[in-house]
This record gives structure tokens, C-alpha cells and sequence, in this order.
């Protein structure tokens, strides 16, 4: 029969194959996996080099940085150095590319000597000055730091605020019934002029320090929580301090801005997360005040 005859190769009046007849596309999962990695590669090249968030887990920067506190960290402003990539694999290095130092007043990131873990500390003393503490008062030169009495501020208790440092008289009710942390604050005035907040709540083996001089390209750094900061007055064993001044290459970066804040009563159910942001703390500058 005509209808069982095959078509000879040549023949012109073939039908083409229907589009819904052709083969299925294949995923190019190599061009999926290049796509994905140079999207990582992007990523840590932002965060290592232009700018990368941080977490606030320790109290050494109250009042004006808390526990849960995320802020963005600017990589840039005092050039590049062995602790810039956002992994510290690196071994130390001397120098910087495109250095240059801190501002008195500046709060930085800086990973201590011989160790991976990042701190966040105010920069106090610079190259050549003669530093010292004696009952809590810095001194700069021999001229001690001014600093005026603010009062005590009131912040709420919450899973990330316990306020368990500073004795059974800090915790208070407020005007609303709620637990509040009572803080001393006293703030500062650098020589240049910066000024900013601290806590003072009485003494601690960190009020009497020195008098030191601050090596070349070397910074001190201190937490504006006074009495319960890890920083340099503290050896780095066993205090987990940072062991004295700290040379400008373990700084990696500036603090400029908080984006939100959490009090830590967020869990696993999604409606617990919008209770959880503090208010009034997102888009706060972290960089100090000029005058009083």
C-alpha cells in the first residue's frame, strides 16, 4: 500500500516534527555552578574590600552600641592590610596599602594579635602620646580627658540587655512598669574634639593604667563600657584583652552606621519576629559628636 511506503531522504514534502515533538532542553548545570560561584566571589570582594555587616555580641561599647546591635563596617577609609579579606587566613604582614590612621574618636573593627576574632573598640591614644589612666580618668599627655557627669540613662531589660554587670541597684522600673538597666553616663572630649558616651559604674582593675607611650603606627583602644571592656589595658591571655596598643595593620575597618537592632525575644515562629526590633535604632551614625 501507498500509505506504507517510507519517504526517500530526499523528499521535500516531509512534514517537520510539531514544536511540542522536539527533545527538552538540558540544564547547563556547569554555567549554573560559574554563575553561582562568581556571585560568592562578588560578594566577598564587596565585603573584603568596599564594606560588610557586623554584630554587636558583647557589651564592652554600651551605651551607644548594645548586644544585637547590626551595623555596616566600611572597609576603605584607612586603606588595606592582612586582616582586610573578611576570612583572616592570611599571616600578619607589615603595612598598608593606601594607609592611613584613625581619627581619635573613630570605633573600629580590629582583630587582636595572634588571634581570628574581631573586636570593636574606640581609638584613643595615637602614635607617640603619652597615655595613663588613674581612678577611671584617661589622661593624654599628661592632660586628663574632660569629661562631664549625664546622668543615668535608663535602658530596657531584655534577653540581650540583662543588665547582670553592674549590680542589683541598676535594675529599675520605669514610668511603665518595665524593667529598665539605670546606667551612669559620663561623656568625653577628646583633644580634637570628638565627643561621645560612656559607663562608669564604679571601680574595676581597668581604672588605673600606665602611663604608657604609644609605639609608632600603633593605636589604644578602649569600650566606652568602661568597666567591662576587653581592650588595651587587658593582656590577651587570660583577659582576652588586646595586650597594649595594637599596630594600625590588625584595624579592619570603620564602624559607621547601626541598620537594626534585635532584643534577643525573637524565636522560630515568624510572629515573634517583628516584636523583636528595638526601636529608634536603625540608621544611627556611630561616628562621635563634635563638641559637647
Amino acid at each position: 500500500m501507498a500509505e506504507d511506503l517510507a519517504l526517500a531522504p530526499g523528499d521535500t514534502n516531509a512534514t517537520p516534527p510539531a514544536a511540542g515533538d522536539s527533545a527538552p532542553r538540558r540544564t547547563d548545570w556547569w554555567a549554573e555552578l560559574k554563575g553561582l560561584l562568581w556571585l560568592v566571589i562578588a560578594v566577598l570582594g564587596f565585603h573584603s574590600l568596599i564594606a560588610k555587616p557586623f554584630y554587636i555580641p558583647s557589651e564592652s561599647m554600651m551605651p551607644g552600641l548594645l548586644v544585637g546591635d547590626r551595623l555596616v563596617v566600611t572597609k576603605f577609609p584607612y586603606g588595606y592590610s592582612f586582616v582586610t579579606p573578611t576570612f583572616h587566613l592570611m599571616p600578619f604582614v607589615r603595612g598598608r596599602l593606601l594607609g592611613s590612621l584613625p581619627e581619635r574618636g573613630d570605633v573600629v573593627i580590629v582583630t587582636p594579635p595572634g588571634t581570628k576574632t574581631d573586636y570593636i573598640k574606640r581609638v584613643i591614644g595615637l602614635p607617640g602620646d603619652r597615655l595613663e589612666v588613674r581612678g577611671g580618668i584617661v589622661y593624654l599627655n599628661g592632660r586628663a580627658v574632660p569629661r562631664r557627669a549625664m546622668g543615668d540613662r535608663l535602658l530596657p531589660v531584655d534577653p540581650n540587655n540583662q543588665c547582670q554587670s553592674y549590680g542589683p541597684d541598676a535594675i529599675v522600673r520605669g514610668a511603665d512598669g518595665r524593667q529598665m538597666c539605670r546606667l551612669p553616663i559620663y561623656r568625653e572630649t577628646l583633644p580634637n574634639g570628638r565627643s561621645y558616651d560612656t559607663i562608669d559604674s564604679g571601680y574595676s582593675f581597668g581604672d588605673n593604667y600606665g602611663p604608657i607611650v604609644v609605639q609608632p603606627n600603633h593605636v589604644f583602644l578602649m569600650g566606652d563600657n568602661r568597666d567591662n571592656s576587653a581592650d588595651s589595658r587587658f593582656p590577651v591571655e587570660p583577659d582576652k584583652g588586646l595586650g597594649g596598643a595594637v599596630p594600625w595593620e590588625n584595624i579592619g575597618g570603620r564602624a559607621e552606621f547601626i541598620t537594626f537592632s534585635l532584643d534577643g525575644t525573637a524565636t522560630l515562629n515568624p510572629l515573634t519576629w517583628p516584636g523583636s526590633f528595638r526601636s529608634g535604632r536603625a540608621g544611627l551614625s556611630l561616628h562621635p559628636q563634635k563638641g559637647q
